[in-house]
């Protein structure tokens, strides 16, 4: 078994989680865009300045959810279970980036389709 500093499981933490991000948003800006493209032209009645707070709101809040992956990635890697958790933590990516995408969706839909 080898330790990890804490100071290097945070420092790989960041590197990997922040990296991951770009996707994450990338993703979850695509469904919203291609949602509003979906209804068009209703959907394009409804931009105003409301729903752009609404829609900065949402994906502040997104990202703050997606911090949520620090908790485990860091017992994991403090762990013995490192090595596997390292060559397998883009599960946990792929499942918070489905999920958040499912709620996205919703939300998306909610904002657009009754336009």
């Amino acid at each position: 078994m080898t330790t990890i500093a804490l100071r290097d499981a945070f420092t790989d933490a960041i590197r990997y989680w922040e990296r991951g991000r770009i996707l994450y948003n990338v993703v979850l800006a695509g469904i919203v865009l291609g949602y509003f493209l979906a209804y068009l032209p209703a959907s394009g009645s409804r931009v105003n300045w409301e729903l752009g707070e609404g829609i900065f709101l949402l994906a502040v809040l997104a990202n703050v959810a997606y911090c949520a992956a620090y908790v485990p990635d860091m017992v994991a890697q403090l762990s013995d279970i490192r090595p596997v958790w390292l060559r397998f933590r883009w599960v946990l990516l792929v499942i918070g980036v489905a999920f958040a995408g499912v709620i996205t969706q919703f939300i998306a839909r909610g904002m657009f389709a009754n336009a």
